[in-house]
């Protein structure tokens, strides 16, 4: 069966950096030291539900925060190096809660330990201009950053060609 996923990767324009995106870090013991390709968009996963509604509901969750009220635009669907494909919206919002708030989730850590802990999906989030943003988000979430340039630069192909 193939997972499929649906988030919202949001971007503002800023004249010293020109296009900054929203994302967030992923939480848990794994992740917790790493920086370098340790963020993604928030995202999650879905079944039966419209791919913008999952991914509303899923910025919220992992954001503490619903998205933005704004007009959300198809970005495409990316297959990931796990077989997973997102359908990722995008907008331009200025959004700044005042604190991330993400949802948990349940692991045993350290593995075999028979301790079970809660751990956040997101442990913080902000805005990163492009260059820092690449360098930060997992790598299969690249071609989205890339997509979100082509379409800023008007020279994107129409989502699902």
């Amino acid at each position: 069966m193939m997972v499929t996923s649906a988030g919202i990767l949001l971007y503002r324009r800023s004249a010293p950096s020109g296009v900054e995106v929203w994302i967030g870090h992923m939480g848990g013991p794994f992740w917790a030291r790493k920086d370098s390709h340790a963020w993604s968009i928030p995202k999650g996963e879905y079944l039966d539900e419209e791919p913008l509604v999952a991914a509303k509901r899923e910025f919220a969750e992992e954001m503490g925060t619903p998205a933005p009220e704004t007009d959300y635009v198809l970005l495409g669907s990316f297959r990931q190096s796990s077989k997973k494909t997102i359908t990722v919206f995008t907008a331009e919002a200025d959004f700044s809660p005042e604190r991330i708030t993400s949802n948990t989730f349940a692991l045993e850590w350290p593995p075999g330990s028979g301790t079970v802990r809660e751990y956040p999906e997101m442990d913080d989030a902000g805005w990163y201009a492009e260059p820092e943003a690449r360098s930060k988000l997992v790598k299969g979430q690249a071609q989205v950053l890339d997509a979100l340039l082509r379409r800023l630069a008007g020279t994107a192909p129409a989502p699902g060609t």
